[in-house]
């Protein structure tokens, strides 16, 4: 067995991220071959990940970042609160981050494919969990593009939005206002007319079988879930809810308050929990 020295196992630790005891064990199994020792890592990684696959990744670190008229979120998931807040962690996920919003990736799939520490994004991740013992999923990944975006990132990292305004000129108070409203309010879409028509006629359905169970007569059944649907819309659009900093007056009411002309062109909200 080749004789393992400190300064071999240090430099095979900056290299790959692994433990001490986890490089030694490398350059063991490698007899000593610093190439051969990184690639134990790796398959050591793999193993990891492809053991824990029926794992629940259900805490992790979810971030939104703009650049230019160009905004990414993404959330890169794992097992346990107590890896999310680790600052690696974190700053795995936003250098993540910082390569969406540089490549501008087409969606997830795009992403995860994407060249990254002489590997893809995919392969770093799995790495990742070989090294840190816990299932890591890149789990999300949208974005938007407009004029004008803004994020917003919620304490804790495990909530951000993104929203996209039709001016550049937008006042920021105004911008990071609708970002926390997106966050605190979760609408589903930005108006009425953008509901998909598939949701509004599960609302009714939900309204109708209300009523029916609560034994409202037949002939009003309509009336109240058409009601019920009118309530829905003005709770769950983004320009009917109200202002949570002032709930007389609308988001809509507000955004024309700042400029009659400025409009939110689409919105990104994503949590954890």
């Amino acid at each position: 067995m080749a004789d393992i020295k400190a300064a071999d196992v240090q430099r095979l630790r900056k290299a790959t991220g692994a433990g001490m005891m986890d490089c030694k064990k490398a350059l063991q199994e490698a007899d000593g071959d610093f190439d051969k020792a990184i690639d134990f890592i790796r398959k050591k990684g793999q193993a990891i990940a492809n053991k824990r696959s029926d794992r629940d990744a259900s805490e992790g670190n979810v971030q939104a970042k703009v650049e230019g008229n160009f905004g990414a979120l993404i959330s890169l998931n794992c097992e346990t609160d107590f890896v999310a807040k680790n600052e690696n962690f974190v700053k795995f996920s936003s250098s993540i981050l910082d390569l969406a919003v540089a490549e501008k990736p087409a969606d997830l799939e795009a992403l995860k494919a994407l060249p990254f520490e002489g590997k893809t994004v995919v392969d770093v991740v799995t790495e990742q969990s070989g090294k840190i013992g816990e299932k890591l999923e890149l789990a999300y990944f949208d974005s938007i593009q407009a004029e004008k975006v803004q994020a917003y990132n919620h304490f804790g990292n495990n909530l951000a939005t993104l929203v996209g305004f039709n001016k550049a000129d937008v006042d920021e108070q105004v911008a990071k206002d609708v970002a926390m409203q997106i966050a605190a309010m979760s609408p589903v879409a930005v108006a009425e007319s953008d509901v998909p028509a598939e949701v509004i006629a599960k609302e009714k359905e939900i309204g109708r079988a209300k009523a029916i169970q609560e034994g409202k007569p037949e002939n009003i059944v309509d009336r109240i879930a058409e009601g019920m649907v009118k309530k829905f819309l003005k709770e769950a659009t983004l320009l009917n809810q109200e202002f949570t900093k002032d709930n007389k007056k609308t988001i809509g009411q507000y955004l024309k308050e700042a400029d009659k002309d400025l409009q939110v062109t689409g919105f990104k909200r994503f949590a954890i929990k």
